[in-house]
């Protein structure tokens, strides 16, 4: 693995910033992560394209992440590249039928809504108080049980390493709750959304509601990772594990959120061996108690 000369080539390229063993815990909501070996940012498609090239040229392996929104990364790290997209990847555009907006994959998603909201276009009002980016948001189809993402979009764009841009229209992509038929090897660089004009003070009436509503129902300001097993058909999983008087069960530092028991906090001390504890037990007890073999939705990064 050709780190070293990766390192090289790429800290010479321009719109790429590159840091050597950097702490991914500060890149995660978890606030939870040991180090990347490299660290780097992508500030346009250019510099995207050629980190990619090298990274493949020296068999470097390598993830995308956004925000770190619903991921848990090990304590022990990853010994690869971890990439993330920068500037040029965070902007919005509104098309000429006053309706569609186009968001970098880079753009934060709760700036999408305000952006919407500010605009008077209804449809993603749903979405406030989503943690992440576009580009995490539509790579997994993120939402709640009755709304997400995917129903709103009308074209995505990606980057398949070694071939190109493409381009995938609604119908060409199956969504599918928590997740899409997207290729995992592809990097979504933008998403354009079909929205719907409406009056500006019912868009914000309805996106104040369902944010007061879920503040009162999950830990939001907590350190968490969202929630981290997948609904079941005809049940929820924070209800099943509730059920199995879960909340407040803790390892270490991470412990069972008592707002919502389908959240694991890191109540500030908390290692990530310290939260797949707490994830191993409760998929056991749900499973010993209702025979629900529970699917995590947070993604593992370095075990």
């Amino acid at each position: 693995m050709g780190l070293f000369n990766a390192t090289y080539r790429l800290s010479e390229q321009i719109d790429t910033d590159v840091v050597e063993g950097e702490r991914l815990a500060r890149h995660t909501s978890y606030r939870i992560g040991g180090l990347a070996a490299l660290f780097i940012t992508c500030h346009s498609y250019h510099a995207l394209r050629r980190t990619m090239e090298v990274l493949t040229r020296e068999e470097v392996p390598w993830v995308v992440i956004g925000k770190g929104s619903n991921i848990l990364v090990a304590d022990e790290g990853y010994e690869g590249a971890v990439v993330t997209l920068g500037s040029e990847f965070a902007r919005f555009a509104l098309a000429d039928d006053g309706a569609t907006i186009t968001a970098g994959a880079g753009a934060m998603l709760p700036r999408l809504v305000n952006e919407a909201l500010s605009r008077g276009l209804s449809g993603l009002e749903f979405a406030v108080g989503i943690p992440g980016t576009v580009g995490g948001a539509v790579s997994m189809n993120a939402g709640t049980r009755d709304e997400w993402v995917g129903q709103r979009i009308r074209d995505v764009v990606t980057y398949k390493p070694g071939e190109g841009i493409r381009h995938y229209a609604h119908d060409d992509v199956m969504w599918s709750y928590r997740d899409t038929s997207l290729p995992h090897d592809e990097i979504v660089l933008e998403a354009s959304f079909e929205l719907a004009s409406a009056p500006k003070t019912e868009v914000r009436e309805r996106t104040e509601r369902l944010l007061t509503r879920r503040r009162r129902t999950q830990p939001i300001g907590s350190a968490t990772c969202g929630s981290i097993f997948k609904n079941p058909p005809d049940a929820r999983a924070g209800a099943l594990i509730e059920d199995c008087g879960l909340k407040g069960f803790s390892v270490g530092g991470a412990e069972v959120s008592s707002v919502h028991a389908n959240f694991i906090v890191n109540k500030g001390t908390a290692r990530a061996q310290d939260v797949l504890e707490v994830i191993r037990h409760v998929h056991g007890k749900v499973k010993e108690r209702h025979g629900t073999e529970l699917q995590t939705e947070v993604k593992f990064l370095g075990f």
